[in-house]
């Protein structure tokens, strides 16, 4: 009784497929890009909400991504990174940690979206309506917009995954690097129509909907840079949406690999891979490109780097 418990409740999860040589090297890579993804994206939550200039629409939006990324890195790197010294044969995992890690990869996903919506409206009104900005986009507007964006984002991957729990389960094997809805729904032998017509909607909702109302907004950024013919406005309307713009692409472009792959069961293997890119490449670029392109961020962490290295010096003097 206790096996068939046992056999019922755990799954076999195949997690990242190398060889034993190259082990230790794909740790060390992945371990390494988990660090920068943390440190660069919780510093620059830290410095927005510390320091007081920053605390602006456009920089608290920020947080939301870098709170995103950071959730969406911690959900898919430690497990494949402490799975990754063990067999595939050996590498269980609790059918309900399975679920979870499947609800956060979605949700981390759809948020991605839904947040990154909501940073193309505060910069529509920003540059489209900058004498109203300051009395449309107050804290508790953006309170509201963020709390749709991940009430949204929460509601919609409930329903996904909740489809896919409903289903009994006649199989144990997760061939997939780690657990998502897919993954859930093909460990049932019954008929899956439901959960593939609602994840083909949800799909196509979200990306709609977001690369709908990005391009409308950019549009009407660009018909209205072009007719003020202000290259001194245009260029900081260029530069605050340029780091809006280039995460956006990432994002989209990633995710839309996975779905692309998906058509061809022969190249499981790159879709595998670029499932894993999804949760790892933005996650990593989206601190550079805020912290390093815009330019209030930027002088904030010259200026914090400057003291920390006077106050070493000043300190190293006296100790002499």
């Amino acid at each position: 009784m206790e096996n068939q418990t046992l056999n019922a409740d755990v799954l076999i999860l195949e997690g990242l497929k190398v060889s034993p040589e190259s082990s230790l090297l794909i740790f060390v890579f992945l371990l390494l890009i988990y660090i920068f993804i943390m440190v660069s994206n919780l510093g620059l939550l830290v410095l927005i909400t510390t320091e007081r200039s920053l605390q602006q629409p456009m920089y608290l939006l920020f947080c939301n991504m870098s709170i995103n990324d950071t959730f969406g890195a911690t959900t898919i790197i430690p497990r494949l990174l402490s799975d990754l010294f063990h067999p595939i044969a050996e590498r269980y995992i609790r059918y309900a940690d399975c679920v979870l890690q499947a609800f956060c990869a979605h949700f981390n996903a759809s948020a991605s979206h839904t947040v990154l919506m909501i940073m193309a409206f505060d910069r529509y009104m920003a540059i489209c309506n900058p004498l109203r900005y300051a009395a449309i986009m107050t804290n508790r507007m953006v309170g509201v917009l963020v709390a749709a964006a991940w009430a949204v984002a929460f509601l919609m991957v409930v329903i996904l995954v909740g489809l896919s729990v409903r289903l009994s389960r006649c199989r144990r094997a997760v061939l997939h690097p780690f657990c998502d809805n897919a993954s859930l729904f093909k460990l049932s032998c019954e008929s899956v129509l439901a959960n593939q017509v609602y994840g083909l909607g949800y799909t196509v909702v979200l990306l709609g909907s977001s690369l709908g109302s990005v391009a409308l907004t950019y549009l009407r950024i660009a018909i209205v840079c072009l007719s003020r013919k202000n290259k001194s406005l245009n260029g900081r309307a260029l530069q605050t949406c340029g780091s809006h713009l280039a995460a956006y692409v990432i994002m989209f472009v990633s995710g839309s690999v996975i779905i692309v792959l998906h058509r061809f069961p022969q190249l499981s293997d790159h879709r595998k891979l670029a499932s894993i890119l999804f949760h790892v490449v933005p996650p990593a670029m989206n601190a550079l490109i805020y912290g390093l392109q815009i330019k209030a961020v930027r002088q904030k962490i010259v200026l914090t780097l400057l003291s920390k290295a006077t106050i070493s010096a000043f300190n190293h003097t006296n100790l002499l």
